[in-house]
């Protein structure tokens, strides 16, 4: 009888693991548009080295492999770059508007997976990213404003940033001068 009762119990809705739908909050085509409007982008996928891919999971602390196939350039030399990082149990997809010298001008939740925490889709948590460059510090609680009740999604958001500024100098920035 005991066996039939933790059968019954494991087919049961409240044994059911929950998994929220994903917010779609806007598509990279209109993440797009919202940072450099009507602007003409070529897409500039990049391949980074094993150092370069080290170096930048040093400098960020994510180990989620970067995924240098989401990357576009603008016609006035600016760059929009997708990348995902891990909330708490599931991937954020953002994007970054960055100037042709690497400075944040943008940042915008492409996708929230995660059941809670999503406050840092709000402008202004993302709005404090504005500005940065790879030389700022760029840590949770440091330069960076937590969000309570989100902080694994701040702080892994926050980390994917830096991540993504770190790669803009190792490759993008060299790139852009011949070297």
């Amino acid at each position: 009888m005991p066996l039939l009762g933790t059968a019954a119990f494991a087919l049961s809705p409240a044994s059911a693991i929950y998994a929220a739908p994903a917010k779609i909050y806007v598509s990279v085509q209109q993440a797009q548009q919202l940072m450099y409007g009507t602007s003409h982008f070529a897409h500039h996928p990049i391949i980074l080295t094993k150092d370069m891919q080290r170096e930048m999971r040093s400098a960020s602390s994510v180990s989620h492999p970067f995924d240098g196939s989401r990357i576009w350039k603008t016609d006035s030399g600016k760059w929009f770059v997708v990348d995902e990082v891990v909330g708490k149990h599931e991937m954020i997809t953002y994007a970054l508007g960055l100037s042709a010298e690497g400075v944040v001008e943008h940042v915008e939740i492409l996708e929230y997976r995660e059941s809670y925490g999503y406050e840092v889709a709000h402008t202004a948590w993302r709005n404090q990213f504005i500005g940065k460059t790879s030389q700022s510090t760029i840590k949770l609680n440091q330069d960076i404003e937590n969000v309570s009740g989100a902080t694994l999604s701040a702080k892994h958001l926050t980390d994917g940033i830096k991540r993504v500024l770190v790669m803009f100098d190792l490759s993008l920035k060299r790139g852009q001068h011949g070297s």
